[in-house]
Parts: structure tokens; C-alpha cells; sequence
């Protein structure tokens, strides 16, 4: 007599999913179950309990529901933000920014109320999203100014300035959370400009949203496959032309686009996180770098690595940093940290004993872009930096009378705190003359070098290197003796 099988319910369960999720009746059913799962007006978990709107996931649901009743319709998604809405609760109180949100969720209110195929919802805090039908992007336009104009006729201390984005949609049954994400996008690109009320998706941030997308595809394998390289822009002593270092600058081999500048692809991982994965892949070429050409028997020149702002609050940047150092045997010195102002602006406390901590480890310390927006003396009094570097934007006019007294001021204040100055973005020979003349010696520029690869960069210390008669040589008995090399 045969055995009788025994059934598998969690595969059957699955395979019955995934005929739903393979038929037109499946999905529907599945749609529907969902629906009424999340729509049951009688449940409050629904709705915002501050203001009453849907939450999104419903605002979800309903839109898409608008959608399917409506094939044939145009729809769009208007998303709106306050800027700087923390500080009108700080600056007002949390009860008064409540009232404000209340207040802007009977604007939104008035609309699902009086307009047909419409349905609001508050995402979070500040931000709320608008569903509606359309003709023309017209109506669009006048719903956004309409609603900054309610919105600007609440009675508050403080001035709000709401922003908005939207995504307009001629396509059949559009993804409702595409367009959410599309509107949100416009509205950055508006977030902070006092004179745009509102801003539409188009085709161009359509193309640099494709773009990012496939980059953030793209990055996992770039760095697997070694398409993330460092070129190494040197400096100079601008009374010898020597070079006296570089710093490391972050390229990527693209196998379609070619070669791409940071401003390329760096922004894009600034907003995901991966940048701190792209800057551990520079450093780590750099060190090994460094640690190569000790192994020839010649002493390196200090290299420069930038440290983004995400990764200078990362607790575990002291350790990964000294993990390199002690991988590759490199003796204080020869590794410069650069950070730009905007990282030294925290009062965190750790974050400045993280820097303590590295600048005690055998590294150097540079501010970089000093002056670029937000400098404070304060920085330079309290911080461990050894390095200062001017921002180029102060050499745009440096024919000026105006750009010359502010300059030398700034030279001579930081050789007064006894601070390395080198000065970003040199092009010609007026810039250098000047610098030279007030006392700075040390820059970065396209009059003397632009960015190379390490390959390139090597060459030229080599040549440096015979014109002197060889480099000062660091020998294999040196190199094994790390109590001698390291000075910490």
C-alpha cells in the first residue's frame, strides 16, 4: 500500500502567492485583500493622530484605487515641506508648531473636500503630499500657490515658507510611489530658495535621477572590481616648483561613462551612505601606496586623504584608520586627514576626541576650504589641526584691493597660530606672485599640476628624486624597526 505524502503547507502557502502574484485575478485579489485590510476607516492607526490626514500608506492604497476607477484620467502628486520647520518649533514652542500643523492639514482638508479625485495625507512632521487629478499643469501651479497662500495666513511669530514639488503624470495607471518620490525631488531642488513657490519634475532631474540609480547599481561591483581609483593632485613649494606631497582625490573607471570627476558620483553616495565605502577604498590604495614605496628603500611625501562629513561622525573611524596605519606599517607623518569647515562646526565632544585621539595615532590634521562659508576662529583656537588650506575662491579677484587685505590678513593670522598654510586652486602666475609675496609658499593648483594617477604622481617624485641625487633611503633594517619609525 503506498505511503501517503505528507503536504508541505509553508511551500504550498508560497506557491499560492506566487500564482497571485502571476495572474491578473491574483493580483486583484491580492490588491483587494490588502486594501481592506489597510482602508478600515474605523481604525485609527490609519490616520495621523495629531491631524487626522491619512498616513501614507493609506494615502497609498486610496490613490491607487483612484487610479484603477479612473484609467484613462491624468494625475499628479504635490509634496510640501516648511523650511527650517525645527526652528519655528524652537523658536515658538511645540504647542504653536502643532497649531500649524493642524492649521495646514485643513488647507489639504478643504481640497480632498471640494476637489474631485483628491486625497491628502501627512507623511511626517512637516511634509505632506497632495493626490489629484488634472487638465493642464496649470491647475497644479495655482493649487500650490493657493496653499502657500492659506498657509502664510496663520498667525505666527515665526515666517513659514512652505515649499512644494510635484510630478504631473500623462501615463496610464502611473505608480503612485513613483510620483511621491519624483515631487520630492523637485522640491529639493527648490529647498531654501525664497523666491520659488514651487517647482515640477522634468525631464532633466528625470535624467540625473536615472543616472543615480544606475550609479547606486553600479557601485557595488565598481568597488569589487577595483573601478574606484585615487589620482593624487601634488602640491608644490611655489619658490622651488618642488612638489612636497599630494592629496588623494577619488576617480571611477567606469566601464560605459569613462572616467568620471567626483562632482560626478560622489553627491549621489553622499545622500545613500556609500560614500563612506568609496573614501575606505581611496585610503586604503593610498596607504598601500605609501607603504610601497618605503619598501623601495624611499621615503614618501605626505599624501592627503579627504574624510566626508558622514564618515568624520563615525565612531568606528579612529579604529578602521588605525587598522590601516598598523596593516601597512606607515610612521606618523605621512598621512594628512582632511576635513572640511562644516565637520568642525559640531560641539560634539567626541567627535574632537576622535580627532585628538588620530592626531596623537601619527596623523595629521588639515581644515579644509578654510573660508568657504563656515569658518569661525573658534575652529582654529580649539581644534588639533596642523593645516590650514585657503579656499580658492578667495583668488577669483585677487587683483583687488579689497581680495588682497582680506588674504593677507588671513596668511598672516594663521602664521601667527603657527598653522601650515597651503592655498587651494592656483591657475597663474599673478595668483602666485601675490601668495609668494605675502609669505605663502605652499599650494595646489592647475599653474603647476593637475590630478594624475599614482602611476603618474610616482614618476614625477622619481624624477625629483635623481635630480637630488636619490631620496633620503629608508633601509629594510629601519623599515622592520617600527619603535624607531613610529612616533607615537
Amino acid at each position: 500500500m503506498p505511503t501517503k505524502k505528507k503536504i508541505d503547507k509553508s511551500k504550498m502557502n508560497e506557491a499560492i502567492k506566487q500564482s497571485y502574484q502571476t495572474t491578473e485575478e491574483g493580483k486583484r485579489e491580492l490588491y483587494d485583500y490588502s486594501k481592506n485590510k489597510i482602508t478600515d476607516i474605523k481604525d485609527p492607526s490609519n490616520y495621523n493622530s495629531l491631524t487626522g490626514l491619512p498616513i501614507l500608506r493609506l494615502f497609498f492604497y486610496t490613490a491607487q484605487d483612484i487610479i484603477k476607477e479612473n484609467p484613462d484620467g491624468n494625475f499628479a502628486v504635490i509634496v510640501m515641506d516648511i523650511t527650517q520647520f525645527k526652528a519655528v518649533n524652537e523658536f515658538c514652542g511645540r504647542n504653536e508648531g502643532d497649531k500649524l500643523l493642524k492649521f495646514i492639514a485643513d488647507c489639504y482638508r478643504y481640497y480632498d473636500e471640494n476637489r474631485k479625485n483628491t486625497v491628502s495625507c501627512h507623511i511626517r512632521a512637516d511634509n505632506f503630499c497632495m493626490f489629484t487629478s488634472f487638465e493642464d499643469e496649470k491647475e497644479l501651479a495655482d493649487i500650490a500657490t493657493d496653499l502657500k497662500t492659506k498657509i502664510s495666513e496663520f498667525s505666527y511669530l515665526y515666517r513659514v515658507i512652505p515649499n512644494f514639488g510635484i510630478c504631473a503624470s500623462r501615463d496610464k495607471e502611473p505608480a503612485i510611489n513613483y510620483l511621491k518620490d519624483c515631487a520630492t525631488i523637485a522640491m529639493s531642488e527648490i529647498k531654501g530658495k525664497f523666491y520659488a513657490d514651487y517647482n515640477f519634475f522634468d525631464e532633466k532631474m528625470r535624467s540625473q535621477m536615472l543616472i543615480e540609480k544606475q550609479f547606486e547599481s553600479d557601485i557595488i561591483p565598481a568597488l569589487r572590481n577595483g573601478e574606484i581609483v585615487p589620482f593624487i593632485q601634488p602640491k608644490v613649494n611655489m619658490l622651488t616648483g618642488r612638489i612636497v606631497g599630494g592629496e588623494a582625490l577619488a576617480r571611477w573607471k567606469h566601464p560605459e561613462r569613462g572616467l568620471l570627476p567626483p562632482d560626478k558620483f560622489m553627491p549621489v553616495f553622499e545622500k545613500d551612505g556609500f560614500i563612506i565605502n568609496i573614501d575606505e577604498s581611496i585610503w586604503e590604495q593610498i596607504f598601500e601606496y605609501i607603504h610601497n614605496t618605503i619598501e623601495e628603500g624611499r621615503e614618501p611625501l605626505p599624501i592627503s586623504l579627504n574624510v566626508s562629513r558622514m564618515h568624520a561622525y563615525d565612531t568606528k573611524l579612529v579604529d578602521m584608520l588605525f587598522e590601516l596605519r598598523d596593516k601597512y606599517r606607515i610612521p606618523a607623518g605621512f598621512i594628512t586627514l582632511e576635513l572640511t569647515e562644516s565637520a568642525f562646526m559640531t560641539d560634539d565632544e567626541g567627535m574632537y576626541q576622535r580627532m585628538m585621539l588620530l592626531q596623537n595615532g601619527g596623523f595629521n590634521l588639515s581644515m579644509d576650504d578654510f573660508g568657504s562659508g563656515y569658518s569661525t576662529l573658534n575652529m582654529l583656537k580649539d581644534h588639533p589641526v596642523s593645516e590650514v588650506k585657503i579656499d580658492k575662491a578667495f583668488l577669483g579677484n585677487i587683483t583687488e584691493k579689497k581680495s588682497q587685505i582680506i588674504v593677507s590678513h588671513i596668511i598672516q593670522m594663521l602664521k601667527g597660530l603657527d598653522a601650515d598654510i597651503i592655498v587651494e586652486g592656483v591657475e597663474d602666475e599673478e595668483q602666485r606672485a601675490f601668495l609668494v609675496d605675502n609669505g605663502c609658499t605652499r599650494a595646489q593648483g592647475f599653474l603647476f599640476y593637475r590630478p594624475m594617477t599614482i602611476e603618474e604622481y610616482d614618476e614625477l617624485v622619481k624624477k625629483q628624486e635623481e635630480a637630488d641625487g636619490g631620496s633620503e633611503v629608508i633601509t629594510a633594517e629601519d623599515f622592520n624597526n617600527l619603535d624607531k619609525l613610529f612616533d607615537f
